[in-house]
């Protein structure tokens, strides 16, 4: 059997079971922060003699729901809990999986770029999963530190770290294997805070009341503290997910500053919805959000340049688009580690290629990301005559 088509059969059934358990698993992380942004003071005062703190009623499904929050914990523990935590012990796990083999197995391809930094395939696959395991060293060393005493100083520090993740990957990996370990170093550090310190202080909590113990508060405090970060996190993570459809950003010659205003702009823009949950939404959090995006764009921009010469015809760059693009998108790739044309982008009749010639135009002249890894060795008199011939008309 074809190890092309078998790979690409894995990278569905991983891709689809990473996005399934994601949802699961941002939907409730964005449940729980709703719910804890929505709870009053009980109703029944006898609920406030039991320690409770807080409740919410809802109405969904047909059916009425209440929900009811501890300040610390119950007198007496129920024979069942509910845990919240295989979501995010799956979602990293397929996710791994799927870096593994779109990026780490097809490094050539999505992840090394020799025009960014000549790396061998194991020196790119290292460097990647290190930037894992360092992403989180340093996190949790500034979440435990001083730091992590006061939201401010650390909120800012989390914003240098993020800098500085979104530069160096830059420096190193292809745009598009940059922006997807920058979010795989986000998506990383929020499911290790779920096992090494969210469930673990939930653990704690547990172990007190069996034991007779008054639990100690700072433990819901630590876990909650993390919790926050995630759903902080979850909006530069999801659009890293995505962001391999958007060349003009990784491509672009800025583009750690892109990924870097993006995800400020999510993290506002999620900000925002958590104050919105409090009732007290602050409308310049939510207009900042924008703003950020909208320059975002500006920025993207792609700027006018001296392609040199007059308009090129069809004859002229047809040869190139046959040496350079045509061994992948053709209805049987030659080019090995592909089974199937991308997108089902096919490049062999002149009818195909004009159809696409505004894509070919971005992908391989404007943003230069196509091929990936330059496997083709295009050169930059080819990348120009495509951009003239797209200018003068595509004709």
């Amino acid at each position: 059997m074809d190890a092309a088509f078998i790979v690409d059969w894995l990278n569905l059934v991983l891709r689809w079971s990473h996005m399934i358990v994601g949802i699961a698993w941002v939907g409730a992380s964005f449940y729980f922060i709703w719910l804890d942004n929505h709870l009053h003071a009980p109703l029944d005062p006898a609920d406030a003699a039991k320690g409770i703190g807080g409740e919410v009623w809802a109405v969904h499904g047909g059916g009425f729901y209440t929900a009811k929050k501890f300040t610390v914990a119950p007198a007496r523990l129920p024979p069942e809990l509910h845990w919240f935590k295989w979501e995010a012990y799956t979602t990293l796990i397929t996710g791994f999986f799927l870096l593994c083999l779109v990026y780490y197995y097809g490094a050539e391809i999505a992840l090394i770029d020799p025009s960014v930094m000549a790396l061998g395939k194991a020196e790119a696959i290292a460097l990647g999963i290190g930037s894992l395991v360092v992403g989180w060293l340093v996190y949790d060393a500034l979440c435990r530190s001083a730091f992590g005493n006061d939201d401010a100083v650390l909120g800012g520090l989390l914003f240098l770290f993020c800098a500085a993740a979104a530069w160096a990957l830059c420096q190193v990996f292809s745009g598009r294997g940059a922006y997807i370990h920058f979010g795989a170093v986000l998506g990383t550090i929020m499911a290790l805070n779920v096992y090494f310190v969210i469930i673990p202080s939930q653990r704690e909590l547990v172990k007190a009341k069996e034991e007779g113990r008054t639990p100690d508060p700072k433990f819901g405090l630590i876990g909650r503290q993390r919790s926050v970060h995630n759903t902080y996190f979850t909006l530069p993570v999801l659009f890293t997910m995505i962001s391999n459809h958007y060349a003009g950003l990784y491509g672009h010659e800025w583009n750690w500053v892109l990924l870097l205003m993006i995800s400020v702009a999510g993290t506002l823009i999620r900000v925002w919805f958590v104050q919105r949950h409090k009732g007290d939404p602050n409308p310049l959090v939510l207009a900042a959000g924008l703003v950020l995006l909208a320059l975002t764009a500006l920025l993207a921009l792609p700027r006018p340049s001296a392609d040199g010469g007059g308009p090129v015809s069809f004859e002229q760059v047809a040869p190139i688009i046959q040496a350079r693009c045509v061994s992948c998108h053709a209805v049987r790739p030659t080019q090995e580690g592909i089974a199937a044309a991308p997108k089902g982008v096919i490049f062999e009749t002149p009818q195909e290629i004009h159809l696409r010639a505004a894509a070919i135009y971005q992908q391989a002249a404007a943003s230069k990301v196509m091929p990936p890894g330059n496997m083709t060795h295009i050169t930059d008199a080819e990348r120009r005559m495509i951009a003239r011939w797209f200018k003068g008309g595509a004709q």
